[in-house]
């Protein structure tokens, strides 16, 4: 065991906090944590827009249904980014249309997440909290123009940080004999069984959103969550192809 594990182990979502700001030299840290971030095949594509304008901020926030994220000190979107990649390959007169394909956009994507979990770990080693946020998917159509995205680019995550104003209960997780598995995958007769002890220790856990509330159990959750199709999340594939990502092979394959 080692400060960076305890602090990974202690990872706790933060959405309150104080007044104090978070030093210009802490942000320069964490950016360049983003950058040194592992990145498929080398390319670095994805970006971070730090959003500093407190309207901008507030907007998010209701895009993100969340109105605590319009409150803290820090907010920042990362993004698959291949902006950058189809110029240089304009600027060589080469087609952009291997920058657009589904691998590639997944690619971007999966660097974009790996950079958020990077700079969490960071932050949260110098004592800052931080809350990252899936609701920019909410309406990813909003927050590309909000923040003039061009084509080729689009929202992943946002992250907001700040020196914590509060210390919530560690959130329990489910056993780790039921997610790791060795050499196959492996699942019970029955994962609601399965997972009994755990829907009993999420009945009992408290959330400060929720101060004096019961949680629902997990597996109730899925029900809730999962039962049905969100429908402002259904069309998200036509909103990544319209900012220029084809999602399927550049060409046909011979025979």
């Amino acid at each position: 065991m080692n400060d960076t594990i305890q602090t990974q182990l202690q990872h706790r979502t933060i959405r309150e906090f104080t007044d104090q700001p978070v030093s210009d030299s802490t942000m320069r840290t964490l950016f360049e944590v983003a950058m040194r971030t592992p990145t498929s095949r080398g390319m670095q594509n994805a970006s971070i827009i730090w959003v500093k304008d407190t309207e901008k901020q507030r907007q998010l926030a209701e895009i993100n249904t969340q109105e605590y994220v319009g409150r803290a000190p820090v907010y920042l979107l990362f993004i698959a980014d291949l902006a950058r990649t189809a110029a240089v390959l304009e600027e060589s007169s080469l087609s952009t249309t291997g920058a657009a394909t589904m691998d590639v956009y997944t690619e971007a994507f999966t660097d974009a997440c790996l950079m958020v979990q990077n700079v969490v770990v960071a932050a949260e080693s110098l004592g800052l909290g931080t809350t990252i946020l899936g609701g920019v998917l909410n309406d990813p159509n909003a927050v590309i123009k909000l923040l003039e995205l061009p084509p080729l680019t689009f929202p992943v995550l946002g992250l907001i940080l700040g020196h914590p104003n509060q210390e919530p209960q560690l959130k329990p997780r489910i056993p780790q004999e039921l997610r790791v598995m060795v050499d196959r995958y492996e699942q019970p007769e029955s994962w609601s069984a399965a997972l009994a002890d755990y829907d009993a220790d999420m009945h009992t856990y408290y959330d400060l959103r929720n101060a004096n509330r019961r949680e629902d159990t997990f597996t109730d959750q899925i029900r809730t969550k999962y039962g049905s199709i969100r429908e402002a999340r259904a069309k998200i594939i036509s909103d990544i192809v319209g900012q220029g990502f084809t999602l399927g092979m550049p060409y046909e394959k011979k025979e």
